[in-house]
């Protein structure tokens, strides 16, 4: 673990912003402690977007400061879209931000924790690890 990047998406920032006290805010602090936490520009809008007052902006903006902001590569979106494609090819519906999230992990070697399914069906498509 110790060394490990891992991008956290949105719903297990949701959770444990919420409850610091569920199973997966644990499991977040210990990954705080112990990896390389990488978060895209596209979380962070993601949480701002859903932030209920200007104080949990400010907050989202300061927690931003102590990660490691990542960021597409010139063909990132274009991937994601091609994987998009694929999903929806084999019947499965998954939304273009989670191929575009996982696009960038894997671009970045990063393992993602997430609390979404949708990057389970995504896994069958992408080499993506998934904690």
């Amino acid at each position: 673990m110790k060394g490990e990047r891992v991008l956290i998406d949105t719903s297990v920032w949701i959770d444990y912003f919420k409850d610091k006290k569920n199973p997966a805010a644990e499991r977040v602090d210990n990954i705080l402690t112990y990896c390389d936490v990488y978060v895209p520009k596209i979380i962070i809008a993601e949480l701002i977007q859903g932030a209920k007052s200007e104080k949990e902006i400010s907050v989202i903006e300061e927690f931003i400061e102590a990660f490691n902001i990542i960021d597409q590569s010139e063909d990132t979106w274009l991937k994601a879209g091609k994987l998009s494609y694929s999903t929806k090819k084999k019947g499965m519906s998954v939304n273009l931000t989670d191929c575009y999230i996982s696009m960038i992990a894997a671009e970045n070697n990063c393992k993602i924790f997430t609390l979404d399914k949708h990057f389970k069906d995504i896994k069958k498509f992408l080499k993506i690890e998934l904690i």
